[in-house]
């Protein structure tokens, strides 16, 4: 079975098409080129399904909906529940992201039943709670990196010509600390939920990665942190496998 799985972000839509559970295809494209997704699906037939999150507009969310219906491809989106895959549900009802909660899943089933936080950095970047029996905890939503560094340059007098800097444990330069005051921000937030985690589990806690941003995170990190550039993805592909009840509207 080739199923094309999507997700729609932000700033970007990433794509990638599963087979035997195995990837055998995959890509991204602006959200802003959205209107592109009728001729990308048409060149990926034959598929059997599609299944998708979306944090991104109504506009892309029509334009995938067209896509798969000019093609003949059944859409499901994927919705939050209060279990899925091994994981439960604590975020009050009707409040976490559907990109989120395939991130936990897919978080749960390539690093396995140990604690684990799970980060996505991109325009924003979440950090959230995984234990090892299973049940998401909580976590913390932040400005991306670079949404910290626009916010900075422009809502401060004196620093919107500052060029683009680098990291350094010492910034001697205003660019230099600007770029590390982010990263450390991030770092720190991501540091201290696994701290938190560690101290409440009793158990040494596996960090995971994804999103745009996350290469910049990694080397300031644990040196056991990984990278998964097909989180959400691998979430929604494990969703995609669970049986599911259509919701109904009305009831």
């Amino acid at each position: 079975m080739r199923t094309l799985i999507i997700d729609m972000g932000n700033t970007r839509i990433k794509w990638s098409v599963r087979e035997n559970r195995r990837w055998v295809a995959q890509g991204a494209l602006p959200t802003a080129r959205s209107d592109e997704l009728s001729l990308l699906v048409s060149t990926l037939l034959p598929l059997s399904r599609a299944g998708a999150t979306s944090v991104a507009g109504q506009q892309a969310v029509l334009d995938l909906e067209t896509a798969c219906r000019n093609c003949g491809l059944a859409l499901r989106w994927i919705s939050v529940t209060p279990e899925a895959c091994g994981v439960r549900n604590l975020y009050q009802p009707g409040q976490l992201g559907t990109d989120r909660w395939a991130a936990l899943v897919g978080a749960r089933h390539l690093a396995g039943a140990r604690p684990t936080v799970v980060v996505n950095a991109g325009t924003a970047t979440t950090i959230d709670a995984l234990d090892a029996p299973g049940d998401f905890l909580g976590g913390m939503i932040l400005p991306g990196l670079s949404m910290m560094e626009r916010a900075l340059r422009t809502g401060t007098a004196g620093l919107t010509e500052v060029p683009q800097g680098g990291f350094s444990p010492f910034p001697r330069s205003t660019a230099d600390a600007i770029t590390s005051g982010t990263l450390q921000a991030t770092v720190g937030a991501i540091q201290r939920l696994t701290g938190m985690l560690k101290e409440r589990t009793g158990q040494n806690v596996a960090q995971v990665l994804s999103g745009g941003q996350a290469s910049c995170l990694m080397p300031l990190l644990e040196p056991t942190c990984q990278i998964e550039d097909l989180l959400v993805l691998e979430g929604i592909a494990c969703l995609m496998d669970e049986p599911f009840s259509p919701v109904v509207p009305g009831e």
